[in-house]
């Protein structure tokens, strides 16, 4: 029993010894949070407030204590408006001296910069993130930093930013974040696009390999590959060729297989051959083109030939009425440069003339084509109606037009030709000189005075030297009555006149060729002279356009289908050899 009582006793003791040490140690946990508070409030306060405490009676110092119980408020830097030498880029420190306990519970520490023309400023506060500050939310206040964020409308450039750790608006920072979520951005968008262009070019270039390949094996088994493409030069280092193509694509760097044969004529910068297409090439045996016509330019003249070459290139030239170019090469090794187009075996137009009579039929068909090529020329469009760039001639004479075996016109020579982009200054134009041949030139381009602020002083010359054309045609028509030798315009000057003695016919003395009244019995003639009249007008600008004259004879045929169709008076021979007059 008495061991009973005595174990009692010791439990009861051990227990309420135990509740007595974690009370103690409670108070000790307690007035340790005290002195801590204490210490911070002495170090945040003045040197004033501090002898002020000194002198505090006892129950005030317990007070005092009481307070500091209470939970402490958010340390700020803390000034005026201030200048700051802060550029608004990076990290900057405010410069300010003054740190602060906000007033009131909650309070965040916010700084502001401020821009205006050449000042910058700085204000640092305490304020409450519910309330509006200058108009605006604060943002972002629970930041242990102070990352600022521009505002709009302000009256000047205004950034703010907030943070809730102590004096963390001491030290501020611009954009630190946007950079680099900027180039994310940017890395997150471009990088599928640059996934897909490498993917693409890589396909492109397997693609142009396999196609590559695929010609190689073909060209074993024949020497030619043609096929519809846009116009394209090709020149490789080791080939003695190169190749331009306006309506063909030759995919091979050798050159054509082309058996040269006659001469059939020859100007100032070229001679013209007529020629053979190998037998076995792709384009003798699909277009028909076994017979060429090869025009051979000498290493000097390279400027005249590429200059057609250029003309001839542009795919939209291409037109019945206008000669069919197949391609341009140049031959390394006989120092020379080609142009390869179709051969046209009754010559040029004056060479036809000089040797037949025609009816009226043949004029119809001769005079509406000539108009409906030059028309072709000076259009800024198609017949698709696709924009094209228009190009005047320059050097439109019987000469440099050939004769189809339709008894259609088609122009060629194309060396003076010249592309009328609306890009081209007055000094480039006025750079292209007085070109032509004198007997056709228009009295403005005689007397060296076009107009070169309107394109259409271009057209409007070749217009006057298509006038002279149509009346050596009609001169050489049955229609008209009795029909004399072949002469061309101004026939009582010289061979091949000079610009002075055209100037002195033209333009001093209003020269044109006669027009007999015996030409204007028969109606179509008579429209086709009033045509003539109005395109040789000494006025560019009174002058019709070649589209109008074609119009006319459009408009004429039905007198060609009352009329009655009549041979030539002599045979017209199936190939003629010309000379051209340059």
């Amino acid at each position: 029993m008495e061991i009973l009582r005595f174990s009692a006793f010791w439990c009861g003791t051990i227990l309420f010894g135990s509740i007595l040490l974690e009370e103690a140690a409670g108070e000790f946990q307690h007035r340790g949070e005290e002195v801590q508070s204490e210490l911070r409030f002495i170090t945040a306060t003045s040197g004033e407030s501090a002898s002020q405490s000194a002198t505090k009676s006892p129950s005030a110092h317990f007070k005092g204590k009481e307070a500091s119980i209470m939970k402490i408020r958010r340390l700020c830097k803390f000034c005026d408006v201030q200048a700051s030498s802060c550029t608004g880029k990076g990290n900057c420190m405010v410069e300010c001296e003054k740190t602060a306990i906000c007033e009131q519970d909650g309070q965040v520490c916010v700084s502001i910069w401020r821009k205006k023309d050449d000042n910058v400023t700085f204000d640092t506060v305490c304020h409450h993130p519910a309330q509006k500050l200058y108009g605006l939310v604060l943002e972002d206040y629970n930041n242990t930093k102070c990352e600022m964020k521009e505002k709009k409308g302000m009256g000047s450039q205004f950034f703010i930013c907030s943070c809730n750790e102590d004096e963390c608006n001491e030290r501020i920072f611009f954009n630190s974040n946007t950079d680099s979520q900027v180039v994310a951005v940017i890395l997150v968008s471009l990088v599928p696009l640059l996934v897909l262009a490498v993917i693409v070019i890589a396909s492109f270039y397997c693609y142009r390999v396999y196609r590559q390949r695929q010609a190689h094996s073909k060209r074993k088994k024949s020497p030619l590959d043609f096929s519809d493409a846009h116009a394209i030069i090709i020149d490789e280092e080791g080939s003695d060729s190169s190749s331009t193509h306006a309506n063909n694509l030759n995919h091979n760097t050798e050159l054509l297989p082309i058996e040269l044969d006659v001469l059939v004529g020859k100007g100032r910068f070229a001679e013209v051959y007529k020629a053979k297409l190998k037998q076995g090439s792709s384009v003798s045996e699909e277009q028909g083109f076994e017979t060429v016509a090869i025009k051979i330019f000498s290493y000097e003249e390279y400027a005249s030939w590429k200059n057609e070459k250029d003309i001839f290139s542009d795919a939209d030239l291409r037109h019945e009425n206008v000669l069919h170019f197949l391609t341009a090469e140049e031959r390394k090794v006989q120092r020379q440069y080609w142009l390869i187009t179709a051969y046209q075996p009754r010559g040029n137009l004056q060479e036809f003339l000089t040797h037949h009579i025609i009816n009226w039929h043949d004029l119809w068909l001769l005079g509406g084509s000539l108009a409906r090529g030059v028309a072709h020329l000076h259009s800024d469009h198609t017949t698709c109606g696709r924009y094209k760039v228009p190009i005047a001639h320059r050097d439109i004479k019987s000469s440099n037009i050939l004769v189809k075996s339709d008894l259609t016109c088609c122009l060629c020579d194309f060396g003076l030709a010249l592309r009328l982009d609306n890009t081209l200054s007055v000094d480039e134009l006025a750079n292209s000189g007085q070109v032509g041949t004198a007997r056709y030139m228009a009295p403005e381009v005689l007397e060296s005075r076009i107009n070169l602020e309107n394109i259409e002083s271009f057209k409007q010359a070749d217009v006057y030297s298509m006038a002279l054309v149509l009346w050596e045609i009609i001169s050489r028509c049955s229609a008209i009555g009795e029909v004399k030798e072949y002469e061309p315009p101004f026939g009582n000057l010289r061979e091949h006149p000079c610009v002075e003695s055209m100037k002195d016919s033209v333009l001093r003395d209003r020269g044109r060729p006669e027009i007999p009244n015996s030409w204007i019995n028969h109606t179509g003639i008579q429209t086709v002279c009033a045509s003539i009249e109005d395109c040789w007008d000494h006025d560019p600008e009174a002058r019709l356009t070649a589209q109008c004259v074609a119009e006319r004879f459009d408009d004429m045929e039905y007198l060609d289908k009352l009329s009655d169709r009549s041979d030539s008076e002599e045979k017209i021979p199936e190939e003629i050899f010309v000379v051209d007059e340059k």
